[in-house]
């Protein structure tokens, strides 16, 4: 069975950073990429907010180049899907999909989260021209024009009170008759004069094309009652605001989750439950979910692993 002192499951910024300095340590790291190489930043197009890149960078490129950075410096990186861990006991036994198995003193844990999306097939036809998940990423994108937000929650509110400093006007897309968001945001969000909120309305598709992107939303109004009508409104940016789900499944047996199904971890640092085992990025981050904050969370698990390793050799 192949070893390695670091496996690294997931590739995003928080698994290529964590290859990063886990190379640079001499520790030799493994890293299996997942379903998504690059993670969730690849369904975006342009990231201006990651330091370092002055007027703003290709998403894609921009993971490649920090996948470059861990290459250069030795790093191990595979294509791959874990798709069963052993924590029982050290060295740890990770499956790999084409039935691989590897022994690992330590594990660091980089698998992201999942957007969750409506399931219409616009979305997935308009992502990255119109569609996102992640209106702190893409709002810039939309100063001055309109576009609409969907979700009732806390995020719903918050990702449209941050629009309504970008945007013209905004539309926020509610299925029920109230919000589900905090008092104070609901407060914030019905003050706000560029906020339109549309209870009781589903989305039924998006207009556009594929040059131009989104030009608008059709919509239902009170769906299945009497008085349903159809609405249509002229958007040009869609932003989805119903959650994520984050990637921690095959793990639950070994570590503990919150009712969200996030890593839990001990004392703000990346140390799970069981010695050796870390977790970094978005699938133990249900609050920032922002690149740069997923690549500082990579750091510091591959500097727990290097301690670790040190004070606890096998």
């Amino acid at each position: 069975m192949e070893h390695t002192k670091c496996l690294i499951i997931g590739s995003g910024p928080a698994g290529y950073t964590a290859a990063i300095y886990a190379s640079r340590a001499n520790l030799k790291p493994i890293e299996y990429c997942g379903l998504q190489m690059g993670g969730q930043l690849t369904q975006t197009t342009t990231v201006e907010n990651f330091p370092g890149y002055p007027d703003g960078v290709d998403a894609n490129m921009m993971m490649m180049d920090i996948r470059q950075q861990a290459e250069n410096f030795g790093a191990d990186i595979r294509d791959g899907i874990v798709t069963k861990v052993d924590f029982s006991k050290r060295p740890y036994i990770i499956t790999i999909d084409n039935g691989d198995q590897i022994e690992a003193e330590t594990v660091i844990i980089a698998t992201g989260a999942s957007a969750k999306y409506l399931g219409l097939p616009d979305e997935e036809r308009f992502k990255g021209m119109g569609v996102s998940a992640c209106a702190t990423c893409d709002g810039f994108f939309y100063r001055k024009k309109t576009v609409a937000v969907v979700g009732g929650g806390d995020t719903a509110c918050e990702d449209a009170l941050y629009l309504s400093g970008l945007a013209k006007k905004v539309y926020l897309v509610v299925r029920k008759p109230f919000l589900r968001a905090s008092k104070v945001m609901q407060d914030r969000v019905m003050n706000t004069e560029n906020i339109e909120v549309l209870f009781e309305h589903n989305t039924l598709g998006l207009n556009g094309d594929g040059k131009v992107g989104v030009q608008g939303a059709r919509l239902v109004k009170r769906k299945g009652e009497a008085d349903e009508e159809e609405v249509n409104i002229d958007i040009d940016g869609f932003f989805l605001a119903i959650g994520h789900n984050p990637n921690t499944e095959i793990f639950r047996e070994w570590l503990d989750v919150d009712n969200m199904g996030y890593f839990k971890t001990i004392d703000g640092t990346p140390k799970t439950k069981i010695p050796g085992v870390y977790v970094a990025g978005d699938c133990a981050d249900p609050v920032y979910r922002q690149a740069i904050v997923a690549a500082g969370s990579g750091c510091k698990a591959a500097l727990e692993a290097e301690r670790f390793l040190l004070e606890d050799p096998l």
